[in-house]
């Protein structure tokens, strides 16, 4: 299935949504603290003692089967399913600061170097063996599950349940994985909700049960699902946020930031809730619904950041590297074009360019916007570099969230320019996403957009943003006119 620039973003944003859900809940696990008035922040803490924007164990075991998907291999398959098992036990091995009573009890018992029927093996006898194993570990992974698959729900469902039962078996476990994976699945491939996608999946009694479940958790608050580690109520209580939070109609992608925040007040076990309403609200937003104030900071085991996440299910979603040769090229080199690099006329410490710019930064710049792909070694290791997905089309269909994203990157550079940062904001010619940026920043600034876009096309030669650039940065300056924010 070839997916649509749009359904890719959608399904980058199933796990990177996760990861945000989990680090951004993670603080607040077990009530030790509540969410203030302006929401929750990504502080660190919790009972890991993270650092501030670094995920938990439900992103590390995500990574885990994504990095096995994207390596080539067939999550369904026992070479795919050792794959998973075994990095599942580094994991284990490297000491976690927080796992799941469950998870460890599993990975313990299997031992190093587990084969994908072995770890199977150990948790059908913990399932047999203790009370309750219906935990809601397997669940809060399930974010990467499904994007191999995209063109097969059979597949989808056949791999949730494969997955879930490295570690946990219970049949409650099973289903509410594979419920899950397809309504991923349905977000991205039709950008819909639908968590009832996956009950032809099911028998007859699962589907009836999870009918009635869906159906509670829509007709009743979301705080009332407290308790949730049981993954019965962990997926209630997902479910309750997304559809008790309203879709502004405003930018409506801001229902995942809005939703998230609906996630984490109800309590409990907070990080994982919220990674798994964060899975499916960024396989329905997509991850250009994701503020940069969080993917600035995102990180987690084995060391990686959000981005790279992204970039693990590009691989996984399409099966290899774009035509450029992005995520895993190096360097980019574009079609070659007279050089830019211009400071913005409103402010000396932001400058406009093009992809050379990079080659030829200023001395004081420490952070870089990137509104085009570019190599792993193309910015040095010491300067920020923060990506906007913005591709140079007009319409709608290729840029969903485009109002968000050019108010969103106006923002990180006013961010930027707080800490006392200067930022290089550059596109692949400077010729429309570039001076769109350019003059969104100045509007932000309080500057007329008319008097921003005459100054940026003095400043930058060649400067037009396409029409449905220029369309959405009226809708800006009218809405910060309305003193809507960001």
């Amino acid at each position: 299935m070839k997916l649509t620039p749009a359904q890719l973003d959608r399904a980058c944003g199933a796990v990177l949504g996760s990861a945000v859900g989990d680090a951004l809940g993670a603080p607040y696990e077990f009530d030790y603290l509540r969410p203030g008035p302006d929401g929750p922040q990504m502080l660190g803490g919790g009972l890991g003692n993270f650092a501030p924007g670094e995920w938990t164990d439900d992103t590390t075991m995500a990574w885990a089967i994504l990095d096995t998907s994207a390596s080539g291999l067939d999550l369904r398959s026992e070479e795919g399913l050792t794959a998973v098992a075994r990095r599942f036990r580094d994991w284990y091995d490297s000491g976690p600061a927080d796992i799941g009573n469950q998870t460890r009890a599993v990975l313990r018992a299997v031992g190093p170097n587990p084969t994908g029927t072995a770890a199977t093996a150990a948790s059908i006898e913990h399932c047999k063996s203790v009370t309750h194993s219906g935990g809601n570990g397997s669940l809060m992974r399930t974010a990467a599950v499904a994007l191999p698959y995209l063109h097969d729900p059979a597949a989808v469902a056949d791999a949730a349940r494969k997955v879930s039962a490295l570690t946990h078996y219970d049949r409650r476990a099973q289903e509410a994985c594979t419920l899950w994976s397809l309504a991923i699945r349905c977000a991205v491939v039709d950008a819909r909700f639908d968590v009832r996608a996956g009950l032809n999946s099911l028998d007859d009694e699962a589907a009836a049960y999870w009918s009635e479940r869906i159906d509670e958790a829509e007709q009743r608050e979301p705080a009332e699902f407290t308790p949730n580690g049981w993954v019965v109520a962990a997926f209630q209580a997902a479910w309750s946020a997304i559809v008790h939070t309203r879709v502004p109609i405003d930018q409506p992608c801001r229902h995942f930031g809005e939703a998230l925040t609906t996630a984490i007040r109800i309590g409990n076990d907070t990080d994982t809730v919220a990674a798994i309403a964060g899975a499916l609200l960024g396989a329905r937003w997509g991850a250009s619904a994701v503020p940069a104030r969080w993917r600035r900071i995102l990180h987690g085991y084995p060391g990686l950041s959000g981005e790279q996440l992204v970039g693990l299910v590009h691989l996984a979603a399409t099966g290899g590297p774009e035509s450029h040769g992005w995520p895993t090229a190096t360097r980019i080199d574009y079609p070659a074009s007279p050089p830019i690099l211009v400071q913005h006329p409103h402010d000396d410490g932001v400058w406009l360019g093009d992809v050379t710019a990079l080659g030829a930064l200023p001395a004081d710049v420490s952070a870089v916007i990137s509104l085009c792909l570019v190599g792993t070694d193309q910015i040095a290791p010491d300067v920020e570099h923060i990506p906007f997905r913005l591709i140079d089309e007009p319409g709608a269909q290729i840029n969903p969230n485009l109002d968000f994203v050019l108010a969103d990157a106006a923002a990180t550079i006013a961010a930027l320019r707080s800490e006392g940062r200067e930022v290089l904001v550059h596109c692949v010619a400077a010729q429309s996403r570039t001076p769109a940026v350019g003059i969104a920043y100045a509007i932000t600034k309080g500057v007329n957009r008319q008097a921003a876009t005459a100054a940026v096309a003095a400043a930058v030669a060649g400067a037009n943003p396409n029409p449905g650039f220029r369309e959405s940065l009226a809708r800006l300056e009218s809405s910060w006119q309305r003193g809507l924010r960001p």
